[in-house]
């Protein structure tokens, strides 16, 4: 009978075994190839990404970095989402040891602890996606996601976070949608606490993965969507069901991947192998950010003109009834103790960071209509 003290021996005492071993057989044979040396350590990581998604990408620029730096002492085994567990469901099969590690947002967890929007696709509060991984970093954030996960929920989980997103476009629809009259009713996708808020604004909300948003738009299941950005939008083939995008939102303000480890995988790697596997983050988060500009930038053109795309800005009606049906779930989630003291801590770090942002910041709006007029239309 299993007593949970019987299990197999960890990774590292396996390999600190064999370390031993080796010297033993080495002292009686020193003339054996240095070929035999330790094999890699295979990580078993699945995103929450069709193969085709340029997120994929993103995850191997993370592996790329993993893989070098541990001059092969570790190699990361990408999934697309569906090759183990579906794309909502990585984070229980991180924690079940099913999977060693994932490559996914947070919100995908959201129905575990509404919590869980706050580390992506919370109210954020005027900062960005820059602003708000920096509080996860150094205001705080990192040790309430490990509250969150570990104390509250027991998850078997440790997490990083990297690559801050460019806000998310309100989304695709077949036709305008100018005033919070036009948006009434309509059958939307999204995620997480964007779902709660634009159910307030009058919007019926599906959460649904991004490999199923088109199948649902062809078969009439919604008939408006958002996902995250033009080049993940247009691979999937957003523009053959909807010509209309709008771009500029507050239901997705700031979101960063979420890199997440089993803890007993985690524990079982050496300091060394930890701290590649953490820094990559940051190191991967740079990367991210050059390709994004790079993709998105150049995929948004060929929407506009190779697909007949018209791509709007939603408008100030629209988005100031985004911040006051913010204010009334802020309200609302403020009655769990737990998530007000998140709230509390991300309102005193932007109020801070974001004051300083928004002062020293030069208008890029003007400088943009100076060297290239006509084109931003505001």
């Amino acid at each position: 009978m299993d007593t949970g003290q019987d299990k197999s021996v960890s990774r590292r005492s396996f390999l600190k075994k064999g370390t031993m071993l080796g010297g033993v057989a080495a002292a009686g044979a020193l003339s054996a190839p240095a070929v035999m040396a330790q094999a890699p350590l295979v990580v078993k990581m699945q995103s929450s990404w069709p193969a085709s998604d340029i997120w994929m990408d993103f995850a191997r620029q993370y592996i790329t970095r993993v893989e070098e730096m541990s001059n092969g002492r570790l190699k990361v085994d990408l999934l697309p989402a569906g090759a183990v567990v579906g794309a909502f469901q990585v984070m229980d099969a991180v924690n079940d040891g099913v999977i060693d590690a994932s490559h996914s947002v947070s919100v995908y967890w959201y129905g575990k602890s509404k919590a869980a929007s706050f580390f992506g696709t919370g109210p954020v509060f005027g900062g960005s996606a820059t602003t708000m991984l920096g509080w996860f970093y150094q205001g705080g954030g990192q040790e309430l996601y490990r509250e969150l996960t570990q104390d509250v929920l027991g998850l078997n989980v440790v997490g990083f976070y990297g690559f801050p997103m460019p806000a998310q476009p309100f989304g695709w629809f077949k036709g305008e949608v100018n005033t919070v009259a036009d948006i009434q009713g309509f059958k939307y996708r999204t995620v997480g606490l964007a779902a709660d808020l634009l159910q307030s604004m009058g919007m019926s909300v599906a959460q649904l993965p991004g490999g199923e948003i088109v199948p649902a738009m062809e078969r009439g299941v919604i008939d408006a969507f958002e996902f995250n950005n033009p080049s993940s939008d247009s691979r999937f083939g957003a523009q053959d069901v909807a010509k209309n995008y709008y771009l500029s939102s507050y239901h997705q303000a700031s979101e960063s991947f979420e890199f997440c480890f089993n803890k007993d995988f985690w524990e079982d790697l050496d300091p060394d192998l930890q701290a590649i596997l953490k820094y990559s983050v940051e190191a991967a988060s740079t990367a991210n950010t050059a390709l994004a500009m790079k993709e998105y930038s150049s995929d948004l053109q060929k929407l506009q003109t190779e697909s007949g795309v018209t791509v709007h800005r939603t408008s100030k009606e629209i988005l100031a009834a985004q911040l006051t049906a913010w204010d009334g779930l802020i309200e609302e989630l403020g009655a769990d103790p737990f998530m007000k003291k998140i709230m509390d801590s991300q309102r005193a770090w932007v109020e801070q960071v974001s004051y300083y942002e928004l002062m020293n910041s030069a208008d890029l709006g003007l400088a943009y209509e100076h060297y290239f007029p006509g084109k931003l239309k505001l």
